[in-house]
């Protein structure tokens, strides 16, 4: 299959996917194979919502959204414009998907697919309603695609390379199975938030997108802020407060108030406003409605000190601090260049 066909069809289902990703579903005029496709996707978002009580319809179309904005044919090609695919022979990758939230695994996917091979998913069972439906939808855009899309609920085998994303006690079990293979082994990250003390209002409102967004539990999340010494959070509270009606939501509700618990009768200091608390740790990982930080004096102090947890850390929002920063309300918007880990996945799958 020649690429040009296969960013073809990857441009057909972001067509197809925009249809799923306003607040309303609405039926787009000329989407291929829309009378066959369109009202059992609308069921697959139902099953998603039932079997995943994180996954909120919300959230379900926030994601699509992102995906039908990546797959444009303009994204795609300045993508894929540095490489070279002709002489890449075709192999099988598996990948092991994570669930934390919907589609996660999908950019893993699309590059095996976009760069010739064939894929082999194992999936979380967290997340295993989407993308199957999606894969049967590339196979009829592009009858090529047949045979080279394979699920597995069981022990994956027969195949070349391996994509694997976990918690860090797995990472190390995947690294020791997969130890005869080409892989690339993804653990935990967290994304952090360094501010400088002249934020404003509107800077956190973008920087609650990073925090609250999928309820905090993706990679991408904000978990942690570093916070000049002495630094106040009138305005931080401000600037969140529109997150508020997040409270309503059980699942969210049920970890608040037990996190809020535990605090308490742990005699923690933290703050809270009803739906939120901040609490002094220096750890990177916070738990569900949580958000950790921790105290600084000196800038370049902070920046060595991030260097050495660098693989702890996936984004660090900032505004002045960091060349490798990313700004306020952005860290859920990631281009096809912009690879977990900083591990170049086209890279490694053209030397499978």
């Amino acid at each position: 299959m020649l690429l040009v066909e296969r960013i073809n069809a990857f441009v057909k289902l972001g067509d197809f996917l925009r249809q799923f990703s306003s607040e309303n579903i609405e039926k787009i005029e000329n989407i291929e194979h829309n009378e066959l496709f369109f009202e059992g996707f609308k069921h697959q978002i139902t099953l998603a919502k039932e079997h995943n009580g994180w996954f909120t319809a919300e959230n379900i179309k926030y994601a699509l959204k992102s995906w039908s904005n990546a797959l444009r044919l303009n994204n795609l090609e300045f993508w894929l414009k540095p490489y070279t695919f002709k002489n890449t022979p075709q192999k099988t990758v598996a990948i092991i998907m994570a669930g934390n939230i919907p589609l996660v695994g999908f950019h893993d996917f699309l590059s095996v697919l976009i760069s010739g091979h064939s894929v082999l998913v194992k999936q979380s069972s967290n997340d295993k309603h989407l993308l199957p439906y999606l894969s049967k939808y590339l196979e009829y855009v592009e009858p090529k695609f047949k045979g080279n899309i394979e699920f597995t609920e069981g022990k994956i085998e027969n195949f070349d390379a391996v994509i694997a994303t976990g918690s860090d006690n797995t990472a190390r079990y995947f690294e020791h199975y997969f130890k005869g293979k080409k892989s690339i082994i993804r653990n935990n990250r967290n994304s952090i938030g360094v501010l400088n003390g002249k934020e404003t209002e509107a800077d956190f409102k973008n920087l609650s997108e990073d925090i609250f967004r999928y309820y905090g539990l993706g990679c991408r999340n904000v978990s942690k802020l570093y916070v000049p010494k002495g630094y106040k959070f009138d305005t931080f509270f401000k600037g969140i407060y529109h997150w508020h009606t997040i409270i309503n939501k059980a699942k969210y509700a049920n970890n608040y108030d037990y996190n809020k618990a535990v605090y308490l009768m742990s005699e923690f200091d933290m703050l809270e406003n009803g739906f939120f608390m901040i609490k002094e740790d220096d750890s990177f990982s916070s738990p569900i409605a949580t958000l950790f930080y921790e105290f600084y004096e000196d800038p370049l102090a902070l920046k060595e000190i991030l260097e050495t947890k660098k693989h702890k850390i996936q984004c660090i929002v900032a505004k002045g601090f960091s060349e490798r920063e990313i700004g306020f309300g952005e860290t859920q918007k990631p281009q096809l260049w912009d690879y977990a880990d900083d591990v170049n996945t086209i890279e490694f799958l053209l030397s499978v």
